[in-house]
This record gives C-alpha cells, structure tokens and sequence, in this order.
C-alpha cells in the first residue's frame, strides 16, 4: 500500500513567499508531494504548486511583484481593497483550473466570519476559494460564496494540518512563517502602515490557537522570516532564500523518516 506524503503552507502574508523557496527543496530532492494544502498565501502558493505552476518561475514572479498590482483601493465598507487584481493574479499563477483539473489533491482553508469556523474547499472554483483564503480582515473584501461570508483562513487555521490529515496524509510537513524557538510571534520588521498594524494583530491573536496544528506535523519547517514584513514584496527573494535555507536543514531528517515509512510498508 502506498503511503502519502502531505505538504502544508501556512498564512504569513509576504513572508509565506519562503514558501516557494520550501518547494524548490522538495522539488530538487524529489521529495514526493501526493497532496497540498494551504491558508491565507500558503494556499495561493499550494495551489500554484498544485496547478503546475513551476517553482523557479513562482520565484520570479514573486520578485515582480509590487504593491501597485494588487491594490485596487475600495470605499472602506469591509475592506481597504477590492480584491478584484488579487484575483486576477490567482487566475494566472493557477492556470484559471479548477479543483478537479490539478495535478494533486489540493485543501484550501478560508474562515466563514458568521459562524467563527473553517471553510475547506476541495472542489468547484480554485481561484474564488483562494482570493477567499487571503481575504485579511480590514484589508481585503470578504468573499461570499454559497451564501457565506468567507475571510482570511488564518483566522480560525494558519496551518491546516488536519485538512490533510482528513485527506489520508501518512506524513506531514507542516511549513510556518510565523513560530520562533519558543513558539511566540517575533518580528524586527517595523510597523510602519495600517496593513502592518492589521497583519501583526491577526498574527497575535491566531498563535495561542495554532500551537496544536504545529504539534500535529511529522515535521516542521520554519523559516525565519522576522526580519521582515508581511506586506512588503520589496524582500521577496530573501523570504524565498530563508525558505530554502530551513528546508535543506530539515531534509536529512524528511528523507529518514519517508524511508523508514516507505521501508515499513515494504515489509
């Protein structure tokens, strides 16, 4: 029986950029991905990765990109940008598929607003569902889809283990932007904007919540992105190298344990 090998992406705004630079590990190596799932910008990248997206080409485009492309600035009903250029930059680094066309299962986690609890989509529009996932309260527009009211799935889940976990994972890697060694929230990034004041509040208030997603992946990887901003693309290739750099200290240990896993089921 073949055992499966799950990847998370955790939320963090700009510095889920390290992400990518996870995936170019995992890639090179030939680490099997058999699924993906993601919250907030690590469902934007889980699904680019999941659509076919290359990784070297997620890295340029991450370096391109500049503020002036995704905000479109809204009147301040539900939030500071309509959303609608985020849409369009999902749409093209997903390939405008679906669910059902990607090339693994993919789990991507927004936060119904009203009821306060997760909302995992797994089918129908990849590109709603994730404009729905990084919906940050305050800044970006909500998101209504099948009658919800649909927000940032860091509210309620920044890392979404148990999403594979429901999926059939045998061993997760869980990748969080946002945990140091004592497993609180650090930056040395300044607040200089509302953005900035907004992303670092949600950071606060999801940790306590997230300490049992981080306790249930077989392996954690944690870039150390505190140095940096969460709305800040100007540093986009240093978060992408911070997230190679983590993965390759953690690969020896991901290689063991998938063989010993692979070895077991052998047998």
């Amino acid at each position: 029986m073949h055992k499966k090998l799950g990847l998370v992406l955790g939320s963090g705004g700009t510095k889920g950029l390290a992400h990518i630079g996870v995936l170019q590990v995992l890639v090179r190596e030939n680490i099997p991905i058999d699924m993906i799932a993601g919250s907030s910008m690590g469902a934007l990248i889980a699904a680019a990765y999941a659509a076919g997206t290359d990784v070297e080409f997620m890295e340029k485009f991450a370096s391109s990109i500049t503020q002036s492309l995704i905000m479109d600035m809204n009147l301040p009903r539900m939030g500071l940008l309509k959303g609608d250029r985020a849409l369009e930059l999902i749409r093209l680094l997903t390939h405008k598929k679906d669910f059902s066309e990607l090339n693994i299962p993919l789990a991507v986690v927004a936060t119904d607003i009203n009821k306060g609890e997760p909302v995992i989509f797994r089918e129908g529009n990849l590109a709603q569902a994730v404009r729905a996932s990084i919906s940050i309260p305050g800044i970006f527009n909500p998101v209504r889809i099948k009658g919800r009211l649909l927000v940032d799935g860091a509210v309620t889940e920044r890392l979404p283990v148990y999403a594979l976990k429901e999926m059939g994972a045998d061993y997760i890697i869980g990748v969080d932007v946002k945990v140091c060694t004592e497993g609180s929230i650090t930056t040395k990034a300044k607040i200089r904007s509302i953005y900035d004041v907004i992303m670092q509040s949600i950071e606060i208030l999801e940790n306590k919540a997230c300490q049992t997603s981080l306790a249930m992946a077989d392996c954690l990887i944690t870039p150390n992105t505190t140095a940096y901003s969460g709305t800040d693309f100007r540093m986009a290739l240093e978060c992408v190298a911070e997230g190679r750099i983590a993965a390759e200290q953690k690969l020896d240990t991901i290689k063991q344990e998938w063989a010993r896993i692979s070895v077991a089921v052998a047998n």
